[in-house]
């Protein structure tokens, strides 16, 4: 008996609470053209939580914060992977899969807090500080990765530090991530000064206004916000940590800070919540869209290559990482 394959139409009800039907088929045609070359050439597609409704929802296969995506990446039974996400995403995807194709629908998809620091200056900290172990957010490139002792992420990145066993570690390149776990651990935290493009626009008084035209809202604050703001907010945690909050405390009324598109992916599997949202779009994100995942598909666009022996240095970062 053969299985019935989903279609552009019939993955419409996923997504008609945050899509209009006037848009829809605007999306359709590329929809259907997706699922059909993931069938023809073994591929899956990888979506972070930031990616719009109608990648995350109707082509992802496996969608996530980065830890998930990096977990998951390492169980893909599949010859091609599409990275709907940002540059250093599908560099880690590669790293962990150096045998598959990786392709990235949009090479400026990009991440400032990727863009704030580079090998030369994790080996210059290295020099100012002999002997202080290097944990690094998994939002740089592999050339960075490679120059530490282990990764972290926003999920995890308390667990990592604290797994060191030492009194002090250099945390890259986010400062207010690395500001926000100092206040929760007794390890001596030495920050870099990168900043998410994103987070670090809300601000305390964002979260005041919306407390006072929204009565009752529980705010959600993801740690790569400012201190002050992660303070001001009912919950802090990653992109995943924020979905699970919502599904496990049904709050009548939230608010996420985070990029624009997670409201909407996660109203989706939550009818019952109302989600107030504010929108600070990540444009680096943005960049992908169906049509570019169509095309990466049809003409094997945008594969991503690793210099081999960063590559072995960076994945071992990695793996220590995945680990824990």
């Amino acid at each position: 008996m053969s299985i019935l394959q989903p279609s552009a139409a019939s993955l419409y009800d996923r997504v008609q609470r945050v899509i209009p039907p006037i848009e829809w088929p605007a999306f359709s045609d590329d929809i259907d053209a997706i699922l059909a070359l993931k069938r023809e050439r073994n591929a899956v597609i990888l979506a972070h939580n930031y990616q719009t409704p109608e990648i995350f929802h109707c082509v992802a296969d496996i969608v996530g914060d980065s830890l998930a995506l990096a977990r998951k990446a390492t169980d893909v039974d599949a010859d091609i992977i599409v990275l709907a996400g940002v540059h250093f995403m599908a560099e880690t995807a590669k790293l962990l899969n150096p045998g598959k194709t990786v392709l990235l629908p949009h090479t400026d998809a990009g991440c400032s807090l990727a863009d704030s620091i580079t090998a030369e200056d994790v080996r210059l900290m290295r020099k100012r500080y002999p002997g202080v172990p290097v944990v690094t957010y998994v939002n740089t490139s592999a050339a960075v990765k490679a120059e530490s002792d282990i990764c972290c992420t926003s999920g995890n990145a308390l667990a990592v530090v604290e797994s060191l066993g030492v009194p002090r570690v250099i945390m890259l390149p986010d400062e207010y991530l690395a500001r926000n776990i100092a206040a929760q651990t007794k390890v001596e935290i030495i920050a870099w000064k990168g900043h998410c493009e994103v987070h670090e626009r809300f601000t305390p008084a964002d979260i005041r206004e919306l407390r006072e035209a929204h009565p009752g809202v529980t705010v959600l604050a993801h740690p790569e916000c400012p201190p002050e703001v992660v303070a001001e907010a009912d919950f802090a945690g990653s992109t995943a940590a924020m979905s699970d909050y919502v599904g496990q405390h049904k709050p009548a009324r939230v608010v996420l800070m985070t990029e624009c598109s997670m409201s909407d992916n996660v109203a989706i599997d939550h009818p019952d919540v109302e989600f107030v949202r504010p929108c600070n779009l990540c444009p680096h994100m943005k960049r992908i869209t169906l049509s570019n995942i169509r095309t990466a598909l049809e003409e094997n666009r945008h594969i991503v290559t690793i210099d081999p022996q960063v590559a072995e240095r960076a994945r071992n970062a990695v793996e220590r990482m995945i680990a824990i």
